[in-house]
């Protein structure tokens, strides 16, 4: 269960009394005020917004990507909050996975080399490394596209590339920013139930940044971001 008021015990993702703010110029931008969330383990929340509310930035911030002004983030039981940068880069490569609206693929590398990308940081053989890459491009449909380059994709592909890539290393969580966001309406109901699949049949969490209401709609919870404040959708 999905909770923003701060009394929860022992949830995956623990947010206490969150702040982040910028400063620009002499003008200090409060971006988020206050926030408290508690996410479970296989929960799938959705967080909406008009632009500027401070989506992207929450985003960032649980995957360690960016600090806090002050405040708390636990995850499995590590306050990431407190990490050093170097230990912040070396947990960020362990437990989250990233999946973007514009897929940031690179482009002289194939499927297969894109997906194994995350893989070459960690003690696996070269044949393991390889099992998992097929197992996960065959999981997302593109078992018979792995040699192919980003170009020779469509766009609901290299979405489906880089899904692929951000669970191949089995991550605690996803993390994924407006993913339907530059797809077709066809291609992005794909993509969703893609993401469906691996929060209903392989358990796992998702925390997802969108504008678009039938991708919502498929979330556990939806929660609204504006002004910084974070509240449960009505």
């Amino acid at each position: 269960m999905v909770r923003v008021d701060g009394t929860s015990n022992g949830s995956l993702i623990q947010v206490r009394k969150l702040d982040k703010r910028y400063q620009r110029g002499s003008e200090e931008i409060h971006v988020l005020q206050g926030l408290n969330l508690d996410v479970e383990a296989g929960d799938f929340v959705a967080f909406m917004g008009p632009s500027g509310s401070g989506k992207t930035t929450l985003l960032n911030l649980l995957g360690g990507l960016d600090v806090p002004s002050a405040g708390t983030i636990t995850v499995a039981g590590d306050e990431i909050s407190a990490l050093s940068a170097q230990k912040l880069t070396a947990w960020r490569a362990r437990h989250v996975g990233f999946i973007f609206q514009m897929y940031n693929l690179i482009p002289v590398l194939t499927a297969f080399q894109n997906v194994e990308l995350p893989l070459l940081l960690t003690k696996l053989s070269r044949a393991e490394r390889r099992r998992h890459v097929e197992t996960v491009l065959e999981l997302v449909g593109l078992a018979d596209r792995m040699q192919h380059y980003p170009r020779q994709l469509s766009g609901g592909q290299e979405q489906r590339v880089a899904i692929a890539r951000a669970i191949v290393a089995d991550p605690t969580f996803l993390l994924a920013d407006e993913p339907t966001g530059d797809l077709d309406r066809r291609s992005a109901d794909e993509i969703m139930e893609l993401i469906d699949r691996l929060v209903n049949e392989h358990n796992k969490t998702v925390l997802m940044v969108t504008h678009d209401p039938r991708a919502a709609e498929r979330a556990h919870a939806v929660l609204h971001l504006d002004k910084g404040v974070l509240i449960e959708a009505a």
